[in-house]
């Protein structure tokens, strides 16, 4: 038998629930949960199968699976319900912001990050930083600020994470099946797609620009990965955080630079570039590039009003955790680019140094964007606090703890965290005759207050539900690992059967970077012991994290704690994910 080609049947889904595509294309529904019980109610076993996508659900799902629910009143009254909630959500006006600033209705906050952590299904962040960015795209949308989202599409994603029989972590890439996702291309006037031109050295690179709508806030990603750019260009965005300094040093610039002429060519001009972290800082050598053009003033003059347009977010406490690029590196890709700015060589390397005579061996971005922005910030405040001494030799004539550096504290998009049955919970007791919508008053402390209207036999039961469900994964999860390593399953059962929901389960799920301490717990090992052997009080440990795939004493931490798990005393109550 020959097979000629291939053809594939898209389901039409019938008048009567026609929109859920369109849902399905913004995701909102990733905090809005209603939206996806409808498709898992429409097909149960498939909604497990495509891992919760509901864009690939819609693509797979039987025709007579869609007729059967459009025929059905009841989840057609739900589907209506839900449409209702997204079209009231995205068309109001009556948002924070505009309550809040109506004379500032035409600014604009371009927010550049790294990564993104929006939803499982879209893999283009490794930890927290993209967990913020993604819930701070969210929020945004709640509170109807004027901002767009910029960022970079890796193709391969971050990597995928085995742990083996020894606590050896293996890195598995996988392609993000772009087709099954709602991730869109961007089009110019002529309806071709939007490509975006970058200079690495002589050469010019071009990047396909791709858009993710999260509710009200559009986020745009950059793309190398096309066949008009060379083998070795089209690597570039594939991978979140991969290969080395040379790859890095490309990435920051696509981010960046790119960026900033992305935001241009689609005609937009934000009032404000927020950097979030370092990763973008090189946004600040395009703009005040842009500046001498068009105003025709000094690098001086450009580098003030700039100043005036940047702010700066730092995350990591620690010198390690900004990107420092050797100076030969900086010199390959911007040997051109300080004579458009009017200065030397050694006043633009010094850019990204801390005040000094001679030039140093690196180019340090957190600096370049301390140097430059005109606010800086820490993620609480004893960070503001621990920044403020870190950096305090970028202003030296100034005592330390007094260093320009303010703080914000990191916040969560809550309806993103929000298990279903708590959601229902608040629905129930936190809204009121005048505030029927608790979700657009979560900055009050008034709403909070109504917590005490919840049974606690109610919030308790919701508690454990949560759970027992987190329970029913780690045995799963500890049985397909170990399995995979040759234990049997009467050793399996014996390890997990002790997991229960009157145990204090203490959970630590973070990136495994050596400064995150993943391993402090053990530090004395007697007293550890003595806590999760004390059959009248059970406690359990539960951890799960990614390290780097180049960072060796990360993947250590890894092995050390599957390695104390095994041991007789801890077997069954410690769990790595």
């Amino acid at each position: 038998m020959y097979v000629f080609n291939k053809i594939t049947v898209k389901p039409q889904l019938p008048k009567s629930i026609n929109r859920l595509n369109e849902i399905a294309n913004n995701l909102w529904w990733s905090w809005n949960s209603d939206y996806l019980r409808l498709l898992k109610r429409m097909d149960r076993d498939l909604w497990e199968t495509v891992e919760k996508n509901p864009i690939k659900f819609l693509k797979r799902v039987s025709q007579e699976r869609l007729e059967k629910a459009a025929n059905d009143s009841s989840f057609v009254k739900e589907y209506e319900k839900v449409l209702k909630n997204y079209e009231d959500y995205m068309d109001s006006r009556d948002t924070w912001f505009n309550k809040k600033f109506p004379e500032n209705k035409t600014d604009l906050i371009a927010y550049f990050s790294a990564e993104y952590g929006l939803d499982e299904t879209i893999p283009i962040y490794s930890g927290g930083l993209g967990i913020l960015s993604g819930d701070h795209l969210k929020s945004a949308s709640d509170l109807g600020l004027p901002l767009v989202g910029v960022g970079l599409l890796y193709k391969n994603g971050y990597f995928h994470q085995k742990i083996e029989g020894y606590g050896i972590q293996k890195s598995e890439y996988r392609n993000i099946e772009l087709d099954n996702l709602p991730i869109n291309p961007v089009k110019n006037k002529e309806n071709e797609d939007l490509l975006i031109q970058v200079k690495f050295q002589k050469r010019n690179v071009y990047l396909k620009v791709w858009r993710i709508n999260v509710g009200r806030i559009c986020l745009y990603l950059l793309d190398s990965d096309i066949d008009v750019n060379k083998a070795e260009d089209r690597e570039v965005t594939l991978k979140l955080y991969g290969g080395d300094q040379d790859m890095r040093i490309r990435q920051e610039i696509i981010l960046g630079m790119a960026g900033v002429k992305l935001l241009k060519e689609i005609g937009l001009n934000p009032t404000i570039y927020h950097m979030n972290e370092g990763h973008s800082a090189f946004l600040i050598l395009e703009l005040i590039k842009n500046t001498i053009e068009e105003k025709e003033v000094s690098f001086e003059v450009a580098r003030d009003i700039v100043t005036s347009r940047t702010v700066f977010t730092t995350h990591t406490p620690v010198p390690a955790g900004n990107d420092i690029f050797p100076i030969a590196l900086v010199e390959k890709y911007f040997k051109d680019f300080w004579p458009k700015l009017g200065i030397e060589r050694e006043e633009f390397l010094k850019l990204g140094m801390k005040p000094c005579d001679e030039i140093e061996p690196g180019f340090n971005m957190g600096i370049l964007a301390l140097k430059v922005a005109g606010k800086k910030n820490g993620v609480s405040k004893l960070h503001g606090e621990v920044s403020r001494e870190l950096f305090g030799e970028v202003w030296p004539n100034i005592a330390a703890n007094e260093s320009p550096i303010t703080y914000v504290t990191n916040g969560i998009h809550t309806c993103s965290w929000l298990p279903q049955s708590l959601k229902e919970l608040y629905n129930k007791y936190l809204t009121t005759p005048t505030n029927p919508y608790w979700q657009d008053k979560i900055h009050l402390d008034d709403t909070w207050k109504r917590i005490k209207n919840i049974p606690n036999e109610e919030l308790w039961n919701a508690h454990l539900e949560r759970k027992q469900k987190l329970i029913e994964l780690v045995k799963e999860n500890t049985t397909n690992r170990l399995r995979r390593a040759g234990v049997s399953y009467e050793e399996i059962k014996e390890i997990t059967s002790s997991l229960s929901s009157n145990d204090l389960i203490i959970g630590f799920a973070r990136r495994f970077a050596t400064y995150k301490r993943a391993t402090l717990i053990f530090y004395d090992l007697e007293r550890i012991t003595e806590i999760l052997n004390d059959s009248k009080h059970p406690v359990k440990l539960i951890f799960a994290g990614k390290a780097h795939p180049a960072d060796k004493e990360g993947q250590d931490l890894i092995k050390t704690i599957h390695e104390i798990s095994m041991k007789p005393q801890f077997r069954g109550k410690i769990f790595l994910l």
